[in-house]
């Protein structure tokens, strides 16, 4: 491959994919009381979520300095150009630290060839862009061509989702007691998006049938040549119901190609489980 890509753990991808797919991936840190593990290393997404139903409150941290200073220098010592797609940086530190050791490197290598990319996305809205990056190196395209359609891809990110328990976002800081108290109680679900990178509520509706209802309407109203490009759902360990929402956009869609995946310890951590999230593209894939 003439380009390499790196991704970090709130991708949301498997790590069979990655391997298959020759993508480096970092892990972001879970803790838990008092230890520390690696996201989708050391860690398992249900084993967080099954903490979380008991009443922990995981805490999660970036991908540490050193980690991205070791496999940097890695590759721009073997020549390898490489791009490192990133977590959102609204929603961590992970992208500014990457920043960072990026000029840190560049000042000892002037010539090294690599570059840190904010997605402003998360979960596989995220992954969708590694997906799409990972297939066009392997494919064999220049690195400003995936840089590009990496660019594109982020700024094309739709992300719609809702989560089963609006405790979990308050504990985040994503909503006010009073919201998540009243919320629980009316068995009201909320909808959320990113916007530029940051959570933004967009509505509340009661019941869970309908929120699924209006996911795909959404999808309808937000998305382009929904039967031609690829969409992905990720799920709190929920997969009937990310099946159901499949389903229904196959149906009401044409979409083909429909990627699931488990949201991963670090999202999950925020989110809870029972969320249910949807990513697809505001214009034509490329």
């Amino acid at each position: 491959m003439n380009v390499s890509i790196i991704s970090d753990s709130a991708c949301d991808l498997s790590l069979d994919y990655l391997h298959k797919m020759n993508v480096e991936c970092l892990p972001l840190g879970v803790t838990i009381g008092d230890k520390e593990y690696e996201d989708g290393k050391t860690i398992t997404p249900e084993k967080v979520y099954s903490l979380m139903k008991e009443g922990e409150a995981p805490k999660t941290s970036q991908v540490s300095p050193e980690a991205f200073r070791q496999t940097f220098t890695n590759f721009v010592e073997k020549d390898q150009p490489f791009l490192y797609f990133a977590l959102s940086s609204e929603l961590s530190g992970t992208y500014h630290t990457a920043k960072m050791i990026e000029q840190e490197i560049k000042e000892d290598h002037p010539d090294a060839k690599f570059e840190v990319i904010d997605t402003k996305a998360a979960s596989l809205g995220y992954g969708l862009i590694v997906m799409r990056a990972a297939e066009l190196a392997q494919e064999g395209k220049s690195y400003d061509e995936l840089k590009e359609a990496g660019k594109y891809y982020a700024e094309h990110m739709e992300h719609i989702f809702t989560v089963d328990d609006l405790e979990y976002l308050y504990r985040g800081g994503r909503v006010s007691k009073t919201a998540a108290f009243v919320g629980s109680l009316l068995r009201i679900k909320p909808l959320l998006h990113v916007e530029d990178g940051k959570l933004i509520p967009l509505e509340k509706i009661r019941g869970s049938k309908k929120v699924l209802k209006r996911m795909v309407d959404m999808m309808k109203e937000r998305g382009l040549v929904l039967d031609q490009q690829r969409i992905a759902i990720s799920h709190g360990d929920d997969i009937e119901t990310a099946q159901k929402l499949a389903d229904m956009i196959k149906e009401e869609c044409g979409t083909e190609d429909i990627h699931i995946e488990m949201i991963g310890a670090v999202i999950g951590a925020h989110a809870g489980p029972g969320t249910i999230a949807l990513f697809f593209l505001n214009d034509e894939p490329k």
